[in-house]
Parts: structure tokens; C-alpha cells; sequence
């Protein structure tokens, strides 16, 4: 095994959480302790509990989003053609008026 390759082992590494749990452990780094964010005391894994860092606010508009959707009616192509052809039978079915333009024009006329 060749000589003076491998870093020095340090067997008393102190880890410091943002949560205020310490533990010692051995390491390679050369100092003597090292600042973490999670560790099995804070990580919602263990803990069971769900953490959520939103800095963009992403994840309240993904939600106000949903609630928008959930609220909302769809609907299918088979519903939007069906009440196109009702829509326009009912228009197709209506009065309509058999008066040419001429008695029109007398009709305009006569109410003068």
C-alpha cells in the first residue's frame, strides 16, 4: 500500500443541527465541527412530519390552482356538440318570418 495518499481520519468529528441536535462522529474533514441542516432528529422521514420550504410561493399556487379546477365544470365533447345541435334546432324551429322585403318596407312605411 503506497504511503501518504489517503487524508487523515478524524474519529472525533462533532455534528451540529439547525435543530439543536449534536452528535460526534469520525470523518475525514480536518476540522473539529460541522454545520448541518437535517439530521434524523429533524429530517420528516423520520420524524413523519412534512416540511415544506417555499421561498417562490409555488406551492400555494399550485394549490389555489387545484382548488380553481375542483370548483370548476368540465365538459366532454359529446356534452358541447349536443348542446350545439339543441341550440340550433331551437333556432331552426323558432318563428321565423315569411315577409319579403317589399311588405317590410310597407310595414315600415305605414307606421310612419
Amino acid at each position: 500500500m503506497k504511503k501518504n495518499i489517503h487524508p487523515k481520519y478524524n474519529s472525533e468529528l462533532k455534528v451540529v443541527c439547525s435543530c439543536g441536535n449534536t452528535f460526534v462522529t469520525g470523518s475525514t474533514l480536518a476540522t473539529d465541527t460541522l454545520n448541518v441542516e437535517l439530521c434524523s432528529k429533524c429530517h420528516p422521514f423520520y420524524t413523519g412530519e412534512q416540511k415544506i420550504v417555499d421561498t417562490e410561493n409555488l406551492v400555494k399556487r399550485f394549490e389555489e390552482r387545484a382548488k380553481k379546477t375542483a370548483t370548476m365544470s368540465f365538459k366532454t365533447k359529446r356534452e358541447k356538440m349536443a348542446e350545439r345541435k339543441t341550440k340550433k334546432n331551437k333556432m331552426e324551429t323558432g318563428p321565423s318570418s315569411t315577409l319579403t322585403l317589399k311588405d317590410m318596407l310597407a310595414n315600415a312605411n305605414i307606421s310612419k
